[in-house]
């Protein structure tokens, strides 16, 4: 099936010196936008990028039907532009609009809105090592009416920002023993805008403590390590790569199955399985060469170097010859076409 998409084109805002801006502030020329009433999407359209007018009764606004994803687009070394993995997160952002009771978006209409509004847009993509652009499809409940039901109107959107760096130097973290950033049977695999508005507080108390981020554990007992804030959890011990398994309680992290799978190719042991932070504590202790990084689309790979435990601060390695710099080389290097892509990662424009 074709979608036809009209586009308004915007005339190229003269934005040259965009490494200064802060993240997600500098919005792309274009976004898209498509509609969803009685049961079908209508005006699929790339417009100027612009401010939205809605009711105040918007249905988003109250009751939190708003779900999201996270990509990236990279230029390529030899000037073509690519989309990577566009299915997988097609998938997750499916997931997670079944989970809040939203309308699928047609994956045609996925792809080809995507395709579209990065061609457009791709003058943005940032020419370095460590550039690229942002992508946040998002959609939210527009239905202009106060009550707890499900919405029966949406906006799908997609925006776009040149993004760096996400983390400018190595992370300091605690381990969160008190709250919660999901439990079974919750939204925790999706990503939906309540799981990280519960977050805030929390994290808001660690960084007047000195710390970057949490570690979240398990909301039963808090000795099983989850996540770290915006990112999976990834540790290298013992000449293995260890990572806590998926499950109703962890984002189904992109970068996270990129790096297990590039690992394996590698000849790195993995070992996906629970981990209390006590075992991470006893490794410490114990004197071992502990690399600990969050794993995501906007942090690719941010190094920790310092993991508070029970109010005892231990250092990471993070020095240059650390493994997970090899792993993020790797995807680098797949991501930019300087490495052949056996699994058919990159979706080139």
């Amino acid at each position: 099936m074709e979608y036809a998409i009209t586009i308004t084109p915007q005339a190229e805002r003269q934005v040259k010196d965009t490494t200064s801006i802060p993240f997600g502030q500098q919005p792309t020329e274009h976004m898209f936008i498509a509609e969803y009433k009685d049961g079908e999407w209508h005006n699929s359209r790339i417009v100027p990028f612009t401010n939205l007018s809605m009711s105040p009764f918007a249905l988003c606004l109250h009751y939190g039907q708003t779900v999201f994803e996270g990509m990236k687009a990279f230029l390529m070394n030899d000037g073509r532009v690519n989309i990577f993995r566009m299915d997988k997160h097609y998938d997750r952002f499916t997931k997670s609009l079944e989970r809040m009771c939203m309308p699928v978006v047609p994956k045609g209409l996925f792809n080809e809105a995507m395709h579209q509004l990065i061609q457009l847009d791709s003058n943005w993509i940032p020419n370095d090592e460590h550039g690229s652009l942002y992508v946040r499809p998002f959609m939210i409940a527009s239905e202009d009416r106060l009550g707890v039901k499900i919405s029966d109107e949406y906006l799908f959107m997609i925006v776009c920002t040149p993004a760096y760096q996400y983390y400018a130097k190595p992370l300091k973290v605690k381990v969160e023993d008190k709250y919660a950033r999901a439990a079974d049977g919750g939204t925790g695999f999706a990503k939906c805008g309540g799981n990280y508005g519960g977050a805030y507080y929390p994290t808001k108390l660690a960084k007047e403590q000195g710390y970057d981020q949490v570690i979240w554990t398990d909301s039963k007992t808090h000795e099983m390590i989850e996540e770290s804030g915006t990112m999976n959890l990834m540790f290298f011990i013992d000449n293995t790569l260890l990572t806590p398994p998926l499950s109703g309680t962890i984002l189904d992290g992109i970068t996270r199955d990129s790096l297990l799978t590039l690992a394996k190719e590698m000849g790195i042991a993995t070992d996906v399985r629970p981990i209390a932070h006590k075992e991470i504590q006893a490794a410490l202790e114990a004197g071992k060469r502990v690399e600990a990084f969050g794993a995501g689309t906007a942090a690719v790979i941010a190094p920790i170097e310092t993991i508070a435990i029970g109010g005892k601060e231990y250092n990471c390695y993070t020095g240059e010859d650390a493994t997970m710099y090899k792993l993020q080389k790797a995807l680098y290097n797949v991501r930019k076409g300087m490495a052949t892509d056996t699994h058919n990662w990159n979706y080139i424009i």
